[in-house]
Formats: C-alpha cells, sequence, structure tokens
C-alpha cells in the first residue's frame, strides 16, 4: 500500500525507522548497514527529511545523529499510517482490546527500533491475564497481518526501571 504511494524504498525505511517509534535514533553509516543502501542515496533522503522539518539532527562528536521531530505537524499522521502499513494497528485491536488484566502493553524487538522484521514482539503487564484468550486473539491477528507474533507476560511490579533503562527499545502503546 504504501510503496505505491512512496517510491522511494529508502524513504519507506527511513519513515519505518523513524516514524515508528519516536525515541529511535541513528546515523548515516548506520543506516548503511541496516539498509544495505549506499550512503548517498540514504543521505539525499535525511536531508529532504529534515529540510521538511519532519527530521531533527545534532552532532556526538563526529557523528550527525538524527531523529525524528515530535513536534512536526503530520507526526502523530504519519506514525498511525505506519501503524497500519506494518499491522501493529490490527496487533493493538485484536490483542489487546478485552484482555482482562492487562495494564500496560508494548511494542518490543525490531518493529520498536523501526527495523522490518517477519515477527512482532509484545511485553505485556498485568495481573490477571486470561492466557487461553490470549493465545486464540494472537493467532486471529497472525492471520489478518501474516507476521509471527511473540509475547512475554509480566507482572506490574517486575516493569520497574526496565522502561527508563531502554528507553529506545520499548513502544508504549496507548493502553488502556
Amino acid at each position: 500500500m504504501l510503496d505505491t504511494l512512496i517510491t522511494s524504498k529508502t524513504r519507506i525505511k527511513l519513515l519505518v525507522k523513524f516514524f515508528l517509534n519516536a525515541s529511535t535514533r541513528s546515523y548515516l553509516r548506520d543506516l548503511e548497514v541496516e539498509f544495505g543502501e549506499s550512503t548517498n542515496g540514504i543521505r539525499i533522503e535525511l536531508n529532504r527529511f529534515e529540510e521538511a522539518g519532519m527530521l531533527i539532527s545534532h552532532f556526538e562528536r563526529n557523528k550527525k545523529i538524527f531523529s525524528a521531530n515530535t513536534g512536526h505537524p503530520l507526526f502523530n499522521d504519519i506514525h498511525h499510517l505506519l501503524m497500519k502499513y506494518t499491522g501493529i494497528d490490527e496487533v493493538v485491536q485484536s490483542v489487546l482490546t478485552g484482555l482482562g488484566g492487562l495494564e500496560k502493553a508494548w511494542l518490543i524487538g525490531s518493529f520498536a527500533k523501526g527495523k522490518e522484521s517477519d515477527s512482532i514482539e509484545l511485553l505485556l503487564a498485568g495481573s490477571s491475564i486470561n492466557i487461553e484468550y490470549l493465545v486464540n486473539l494472537v493467532e486471529k491477528a497472525q492471520r489478518i497481518i501474516n507476521r509471527s507474533i511473540s509475547y512475554t507476560l509480566l507482572k506490574p511490579h517486575e516493569l520497574e526501571g526496565l522502561e527508563q533503562k531502554f528507553p529506545e527499545r520499548f513502544l508504549l502503546f496507548s493502553y488502556p
């Protein structure tokens, strides 16, 4: 769907990288390795996004670090579009809605870092989650989005400090 609207594969990869999870930060050489593309093509797209105000940058030593401009008027719209494009919105709706006892839910792993993946990883926290119901919902969601879904269940007290320690690895869903 998105690739018919945006013909540049590099541009789509950058959108997913930076706008799926706003805490994602990266620099040119890292993106070159991750995308397997030339630095020139990536640099051109990064500059376009920065000129449009969609990305912001700063220097750390000799590296220019890029991140999404969450204050950009289109940030939320692009984020929601990418959630649909990756199928994450279906996971949220199918798996998390109606799950009794769920207190918080995070996307973790590759997608939380803005990387393409065939698997979606969730971290779910709650005191009385119905496991049998969760398994059924995950199976349904997997068929809908054609990706595998894995999850880790934690009790709320097991989360202390985890989110602060690794903020770039977690994408908190607005739940409940």
